[in-house]
């Protein structure tokens, strides 16, 4: 393992410098969501699960434009290795196409029909009602988080990891005063519970994205070209449909995949306190993962650039092997980490401030120890398929090693045990990570036989 992570001068300096950026980009968007939960939990444990039942779609909307913003980066790091600025800007044209027009349907969808998406969701009324008019107004902030996420992923491809970074913090900071002031009607504004975090989550996301073109307007760093923007031409149409829609098909499957996991815990006959605890744990969940999903981005740009510079591949695979140790050596990390939090701050601290009932509680340690334990492996998993694999341009192999064990292993287990057999609620939580045991041998595989190396840049046949 040691041996892997000998690599020439510099090498983790630029590591360092990319990936730095990402991760505190990372956690202020991770701790944007924490906090929103941290307010709302304030209100009860309904209220929470009401709000986790909402974000479902919300969620799935993230992922898909996570998956046009991954998509994109495919194509832009290896563009950005030969130095062509006009691709970068007909690529960015394509996505934003896609982002809003995806964004927009499912925001009116939530706003005209929000009733009818909560009881996809949960069969409970209670939370139906509580969560219909948080949906209705939430679903327009992605519109505007979509355009802002595809330049700051172009900024990001591109060595620009800072850009993101200032730009969610920016962000973070108006969501969570609002959130304060909308929540609990603070400073003279009326008391508007759940339905002032949606207001609060709106407002700040139409401020990003103000910041976002302002930034884009005057930068001379990459120069916007309006005309190959709005006509980005048939031949970066093919090629984004090639290398970047298998992306957005793999974070739509796993996040529809992820989501549903989510429906069967809102069918359990414990549903509030088991979508509370997994409300709480997901979100410390994402803030554990930060660095490992900062470590992946930065191999994305890493690895894209080295083929797109006309490296060899034993140089590239090399480069990605030692990338690959280090996001275990991290997962490792993080796992002794949160396993020592779990007694010293989240039970005596953490559960008791979130108000959480007792059964929420031992739900919510379950939680803690599976998520800890699975570390390691998801670092790999991450950093493998959404960094390494699809810099590569083997998007579709990655689709399936990320996709099949959630779809064919997770889900009908996670369903059998939660609804049919009624097992005892920590089988149910060891069921959500489940998907490793495929995910992480299929990855090694594919990795070591140096099949995903493709320049994606040259001419398609």
């Amino acid at each position: 393992m040691f041996q892997l992570l000998r690599r020439e001068p510099g090498f983790y300096h630029r590591l360092v410098q990319l990936a730095l950026p990402i991760v505190l980009q990372n956690l202020i968007t991770t701790s944007l969501g924490f906090a929103d939960t941290f307010m709302v939990g304030l209100l009860g444990n309904a209220e929470m699960a009401a709000v986790t039942a909402a974000n479902v779609p919300i969620f799935i909307i993230q992922l898909v434009i996570f998956g046009f913003q991954s998509g994109l980066a495919v194509l832009l790091s290896q563009y950005w290795g030969k130095g062509d600025t006009d691709s970068i800007n007909r690529c960015m044209g394509i996505a934003l196409y896609a982002v809003i027009l995806f964004s927009l349907a499912i925001a009116l969808t939530t706003f005209f029909l929000p009733a009818e998406v909560m009881r996809l969701v949960t069969p409970n009324e209670d939370l139906v009602a509580l969560g219909t008019p948080y949906i209705r107004i939430v679903g327009f902030a992605n519109v505007f988080n979509g355009i802002s996420s595809v330049y700051a992923g172009m900024q990001r491809s591109t060595e620009n990891p800072r850009f993101g970074m200032i730009l969610f913090a920016i962000s973070m900071c108006v969501n969570t005063f609002l959130n304060f002031v909308l929540i609990f009607g603070k400073f003279g504004a009326p008391r508007m519970g759940i339905t002032g975090a949606a207001a609060a989550t709106l407002i700040s996301r139409i401020v990003e994205f103000a910041a976002a073109l302002g930034y884009a307007l005057r930068s001379p760093r990459i120069p916007l070209r309006p005309g190959l923007i709005l006509q980005p031409g048939r031949d970066t149409a093919r090629r984004f449909v090639k290398y970047s829609v298998p992306v957005v098909c793999n974070e739509t499957l796993w996040g529809t995949g992820t989501s549903m996991l989510t429906v069967i815990m809102g069918h359990m006959a414990n549903s509030q306190d088991m979508l509370a605890a997994y409300s709480l744990m997901g979100n410390i969940d994402k803030l554990s993962t930060v660095v490992c999903f900062g470590l992946a981005a930065s191999a994305a740009v890493m690895v894209g650039k080295e083929i797109g510079e006309g490296r060899n591949f034993d140089h590239v695979y090399d480069v990605a092997r030692t990338l690959l140790a280090v996001s275990v050596l991290v997962g490792a990390a993080v796992m002794v980490l949160q396993l020592l939090l779990l007694p010293a701050f989240f039970q005596p601290v953490l559960f008791p401030l979130f108000q959480l009932s007792p059964g929420a509680a031992r739900i919510s340690t379950y939680l803690a120890i599976v998520y800890a334990i699975a570390l390691p492996t998801r670092a790999f998993d991450v950093t493998n398929v959404t960094g390494v694999l699809r810099a590569g341009g083997d998007t579709r192999v990655a689709v399936l090693i990320d996709v099949l064990p959630l779809w064919l292993f997770t889900v009908p287990l996670m369903a059998l045990c939660a609804l049919v057999l009624d097992v005892p609620v920590l089988w149910v939580c060891l069921c959500l990570q489940s998907e490793t045991l495929c995910k992480f041998p299929l990855g090694i595989f594919r990795f070591r036989s140096r099949k995903w190396i493709h320049d994606i840049t040259r001419s398609i046949e």
